[in-house]
C-alpha cells in the first residue's frame, strides 16, 4: 500500500470522507442528469473519441470515476471497462447506474495510488480527468502507477480543466461580467483547504465532512511527471469549451458544450493529453 506522510494521509482521508458525503448529493442533483436528462456521451468532447479510437474489445480503466456517469459511455462503445474510486459511496452508486443503463462494468474501491495492487492487471487504455488530478498530492507517484497499469503500447488519456480556468474570476461590471486573473496560475503553494457545504452541483447541502483539500497542478507538471515515468506524449490539446457553464455568460454550442461569447478572448479552459507506454 502506498503511504504518504501523516499530514498528507490525513488530508486524503478527509477527501475520501468528503466524497462519500458528496455522492448521494450528486446523485440527487440535476447537474449529472442521472434521471436520464443527460446522456453519458455529452460529457465528452468530439476529439476525445477520435483520440481514444475504436474501443471495441479494449480493456479500459477509468480512474477516479466517481458516480460512473462517464464510465458507462465506454462500456456502451464496446470496451471491457473497470472503474476505480476511493469513495465507497460513489462506487455503490456507480454500480446502480451501470445496472440501470444495462452495461457490465467492474467497479473497484481503492485509492488511485494503490490501483495496480488492487486490480492486478494491465489495460489497453487508462482514462482519467475532468476534476481528478487536483486531488492527487504527488503526480510523480501517480504517473508511476499509471505506467504499471498500462500494457506495452497502451495509452493514458487525461482530460482536465485548464489551470487558467482556476485562476480566472468574475467581476460584475453593470449588467455584464468581466473575467480577471484572481488566483495563482502556477502551482507550488501547497494544498488548498476548502470548507464548504455546497459542491459544484445544484444538489442539497453537505451536512458532514465538509472539509476537502486540493493540489493544483500545471500542464507542465503533468507532462513532466508522465515523461519522467517513461511515457511518450503524442497528443496535447487545449480547448476553450467546457461540458458545463462555469460562468453565466457561457453559451452552449451545437454539441452541448459551453463557450465564452464570441467577443471574449479565445483562452484555454480545458486540455487533453495522450501518453503511450
Amino acid at each position: 500500500m502506498t503511504t504518504f506522510d501523516a499530514e498528507t494521509e490525513r488530508m486524503i482521508a478527509a477527501n475520501r470522507a468528503n466524497w462519500d458525503a458528496r455522492a448521494p448529493i450528486h446523485v440527487a442533483s440535476a447537474f449529472y442528469g442521472l434521471d436520464g436528462s443527460r446522456a453519458a456521451e455529452s460529457w465528452f468532447a468530439d476529439y476525445e473519441w477520435a483520440d481514444l479510437g475504436d474501443l471495441r474489445g479494449k480493456d479500459l480503466l477509468h480512474l477516479q470515476c466517481h458516480l460512473g456517469t462517464e464510465t458507462v459511455a465506454f462500456a456502451a462503445r464496446g470496451a471491457n471497462v473497470t472503474g476505480l474510486d476511493f469513495s465507497g459511496e460513489s462506487i455503490e452508486h456507480a454500480r446502480r447506474l451501470a445496472e440501470l443503463r444495462g452495461v457490465a462494468i467492474d467497479y473497484v474501491q481503492a485509492d488511485v495510488h494503490d490501483a495496480a495492487r488492487a486490480l492486478g492487471k494491465r489495460f489497453d487504455i487508462v482514462y482519467t480527468g475532468k476534476g481528478s488530478l487536483c486531488y492527487l498530492p504527488d503526480l510523480d507517484r501517480w504517473a508511476a502507477v499509471v505506467k504499471e497499469l498500462l500494457e506495452p503500447g497502451g495509452a493514458l488519456y487525461v482530460v482536465e480543466f485548464h489551470p487558467l480556468l482556476y485562476a480566472l474570476g468574475v467581476v460584475p461590471i453593470g449588467e455584464h461580467e468581466d473575467l480577471t486573473l484572481r488566483a495563482d496560475y502556477l502551482a507550488g503553494r501547497g494544498p488548498e483547504e476548502r470548507d464548504a457545504t455546497r459542491t459544484y452541483t445544484d444538489g442539497p447541502p453537505l451536512t458532514r465532512a465538509t472539509v476537502s483539500y486540493e493540489w493544483r497542478h500545471g500542464i507542465g507538471e503533468v507532462v513532466t511527471a508522465l515523461t519522467g515515468a517513461g511515457l511518450r506524449i503524442d497528443r496535447l490539446r487545449e480547448d476553450g469549451r467546457l461540458p458545463w457553464p462555469r460562468w453565466p455568460s457561457m453559451r452552449p454550442g451545437a454539441d452541448g458544450w459551453f463557450a465564452l461569447p464570441p467577443d471574449a478572448p479565445r483562452i484555454p479552459l480545458f486540455y487533453a493529453v495522450r501518453a503511450i507506454r
